[in-house]
């Protein structure tokens, strides 16, 4: 079953200009070391910032709550699988709150899909829930 679903559509030249005026302190503030890292590298470093940030605001939206309740950007955060698809990875409060949204002998999984056509970058992220199947005893 869906729990929640969210998307988000950030325009990159905006991201950059926030990047070119607050530096680290907002690289700080909104991400976390590897999702920093992983832009580093990359060619199109603010197209990435930009896809990630997207990313935070939908998750957000799926969750329910929007960036307000305690939510706190890091507790959001996009990772990539050794193939490249995106994944997130929720802590604190966020995965405090995909448990409450949770239905008892369920499972939730956090799917996101991130793409970018200068100027604008865009997430989306669906939340799933389903049946865990209890081990069989032999």
């Amino acid at each position: 079953m869906i729990l929640g679903i969210g998307t988000d559509l950030a325009n990159i030249d905006r991201i950059a200009g926030t990047l070119d005026r607050f530096g680290d302190r907002f690289r700080n503030r909104v991400f976390t070391d590897i999702e920093q890292a992983k832009a580093e590298r990359r060619k199109d470093t603010v197209g990435t910032y930009a896809k990630r940030w997207a990313a935070k605001e939908a998750c957000s939206k799926a969750l329910g709550t929007g960036l307000r309740m305690g939510i706190s950007w890091k507790d959001m955060s996009v990772k990539n699988l050794r193939t490249g698809q995106p994944v997130m990875e929720l802590t604190g409060w966020a995965a405090e709150r995909l448990k409450d949204l949770t239905p008892a002998g369920h499972a939730a999984t956090v799917h996101v899909s991130l793409t970018d056509d200068h100027p604008w970058a865009q997430a989306f992220v669906v939340i799933e829930a389903t049946p865990v199947v209890p081990a069989q005893v032999d």
